[in-house]
């Protein structure tokens, strides 16, 4: 099971990569000379009642979200920004006459494709007419089946939540797993929800579902009954899915099988025959749920073979969507934009296209996106912050009253071996094998697909190449992976509101150091605590040390918990406590390494600010955003991150450090009792 954490999940991912070593770029970018925004604060409101509205107040109440987008912030505006830059590389790129099969031909051409909305538009949904007349040629569910598994290597399989990842348990080993899958609403509780906003999500979704097979030439009638049929089907499926929350036990999605056994739990499909067809040879998988293949093995025969049937051509439709004519496009964006994320108007088409070259090319792109935006000198210094907030984790966990000393030297043992990815990886990705044309925008997806498939089964029962990075330098976002023991922070997030090489020590600390720990933090997690330094799935605390940790994380739940964000509708401390833990955690750790610095330990002030004000209202601003209560109401069942005015309430609360630094007094809103704050890292 994929455990990678990520610092963001609201802001889209940009990717990217290269060859030749980053430069700085010969443009430099205007010298920013403030870096905490004084005018967005609300100094009417006491930082003890609500430090979040203290510190973004006034910005909250005079921002609009823009129309085009779900939330507004300022990670927002720097990923705004962000596009600005990748899109300027593939105009300037596109201009030149590149020679084939060079990473500018590839970016730039592929950009092309995806604007060529004349060709994409006569086409309509011509490109994907082939798999729907092999979906309409099937009789019964073996060859559904048999559909389904061959699809894989053009990037169109379904019924298997298929990839290749470190094996858990053995992880410097690739192995295959296999994953619940078969829902496109976003949770079993999408499904099965009683609440008046899931009701309306579900009839929604009938008629986006109707709404495509309409465009298709299907009738109106039949539309709605097919899509009232896909909607049955998944709700039987979404019963045989564990939950967000189950989810997040690595032990309990950890199931080792021989292909024999596997076999076993689905005695009606053929696995020796889906192996072969998607090129899988392997003697072992690793199934994250085998109760979705066994609910599978019985739902492909009890349920009519003209339901699943529609739910694959459906599945065709709604992958495609957004690659085909401007009709499929606008259906896809009424049900994903509008009904679940609450955005008013669709972003322009070169956006939509800067996304997709990065998510799909984003080694080309990556190795133009630093050699122009990211300066040689901020690697240097952020290595520096890195291994600054290392030292001072290092002192906490030895200095820990509640852990053992055998779970301590193994805690510093995992600290030690952490792996640090900034900026760029060592080596970049190639995509030698993909040919990309200018004017052929779905085909180019394909050879993508194609691609990235085949460099999947490659890794089948190889060493894991802890080298590679999950995400692409332009990235605005920062990981942890407990398989590889790593932290990555990209070139992308390596900017102001989060890090500026001009910045005083306070803000960079309460920006990116948070950042640092939180990454750090998520080591140590309710998840990541069970993976040890080499990145194996093993238990390696004493048994009262764990029972202490698990004691101090029910703090951190019941605190959660009870946070109100819409109406009635609470946090999910279970959910989100290992975000919880790396946010808390993450600044406490920031925190004492920024009073190891020479700004840290004096009092001088700027602006106004002492640097402990600063520090703490620099965490804030990096929190400052509006989400649309659609986004938020659906985060709050899926998203393991707590939304931004918990990422600053929460932590500074449990810091007696907050409350010297802005006078705060027992009786304010936010104020704990040192009993009942949360003491874990």
């Amino acid at each position: 099971m994929r455990l990678t954490k990520y610092l963001l999940l609201t802001i889209p991912v940009i990717t990217v990569a290269g060859c030749s070593q980053p430069k700085t770029s010969s443009t430099e970018p205007a010298k920013r000379t403030v870096f905490f925004d004084k005018s967005g604060m609300d100094t009417t409101v006491n930082p003890g009642d609500n430090f979040f509205l203290y510190a973004n107040g006034k910005w909250i109440k005079d921002t609009k979200i823009p129309p085009s987008e779900n939330s507004w912030g300022l990670a927002n505006m720097l990923f705004n920004d962000n596009q600005k830059h990748l899109h300027q590389i593939l105009e300037d790129v596109g201009v030149n006459d590149n020679p084939q099969g060079s990473k500018e031909q590839k970016v730039a051409d592929f950009y092309k494709s995806g604007m060529d909305t004349v060709t994409i538009e006569k086409l309509g949904y011509e490109p994907v007419k082939p798999l729907l007349a092999k979906i309409d040629a099937v009789a019964d569910y073996k060859e559904l089946v048999t559909l389904a598994a061959a699809g894989f290597k053009d990037g169109g399989g379904f019924l298997f939540g298929f990839y290749v990842a470190p094996d858990d348990r053995i992880a410097n080993k690739n192995v295959v797993h296999f994953d619940q899958t078969g829902l496109t609403l976003d949770e079993k509780g999408s499904y099965l929800k009683t609440d008046s906003a899931s009701v309306n999500i579900r009839k929604e979704y009938v008629k986006y579902i109707a709404k495509l097979f309409t465009l298709t030439g299907v009738d109106a009638a039949t539309a709605t009954a097919k899509a009232n049929g896909i909607l049955k089907l998944e709700t039987e499926i979404a019963r045989s899915h564990l939950s967000p929350e189950e989810l997040r036990d690595p032990v309990r999605n950890y199931n080792k099988f021989t292909s024999a056994d596997f076999q076993k739990q689905v005695p009606d499909i053929d696995l020796g025959g889906v192996f072969n067809l998607m090129g899988l040879k392997t003697d072992t998988v690793l199934v994250g749920q085998p109760g979705y293949y066994k609910a599978l093995d019985g739902l492909l025969k009890s349920q009519p073979i003209a339901v699943w049937k529609d739910k694959a051509a459906f599945g065709v439709l709604n992958d495609a969507a957004t690659a085909l004519s401007k009709r499929f496009v606008n259906a896809h964006f009424d049900f994903y934009g509008k009904v679940l994320n609450g955005q008013k108007v669709q972003k322009e088409r070169w956006k939509k296209m800067v996304d997709k070259v990065d998510d799909s090319l984003g080694d080309l792109l990556g190795q133009l996106y630093v050699e122009k935006y990211f300066p040689a000198d901020a690697k240097k210094r952020m290595l520096s912050l890195v291994n600054n907030l290392l030292n001072v984790y290092r002192d906490r966990i030895q200095k820990l009253d509640w852990m053992g000393p055998e779970t301590k030297q193994r805690a510093l043992d995992k600290l030690n071996a952490i792996t640090k990815k900034i900026g760029y990886p060592d080596k970049w990705k190639n995509y030698d094998d993909v040919v990309i044309t200018k004017d052929t925008y779905y085909k180019n997806l394909q050879a993508i697909a194609r691609h990235n498939y085949n460099e999947s089964v490659k890794k089948i029962n190889k060493p894991v190449d802890k080298t590679e990075w999950g995400m692409t330098s332009p990235t605005i976002n920062a990981s942890y992976n407990p398989a590889f023991n790593d932290i990555t922070f990209p070139a992308g997030i390596l900017q102001w509101p989060f890090f500026d090489n001009n910045a005083d020590d306070a803000i960079n600390y309460g920006a990116i150091g948070l950042v640092i720990g939180h990454e750090m933090t998520h080591g140590f997690d309710d998840q990541g605590r069970q993976y040890d330094k080499d990145g194996n799935l093993k238990d390696w605390w004493t048994k009262e040390d764990a029972a202490k940790f698990n004691a101090r994380v029910k703090v951190v739940i019941d605190e959660y918990n009870k946070y109100t964000v819409l109406d009635t509708l609470h946090l999910n401390g279970n959910l989100t406590q290992g975000e919880n833990l790396a946010d808390i955690g993450g600044l406490a750790i920031a925190y004492q390494a920024f009073k190891n610095t020479p700004e840290g330990k004096s009092n001088t002030k700027i602006d106004g600010l002492t640097p402990d004000q600063r520090f703490f209202l620099s965490c804030a601003q990096v929190w400052r955003a509006k989400r649309s209560d659609q986004l938020t109401r659906r985060l709050v069942s899926i998203d393991p991150h707590s939304p931004p005015m918990y990422r600053v309430n929460g932590p500074v609360s449990n810091m007696q450090q907050f409350y010297d630094a802005f006078g705060i007094k027992p009786g304010a809103k936010m104020y704990r009792e040192d009993k009942d704050r949360v003491k874990v890292w």
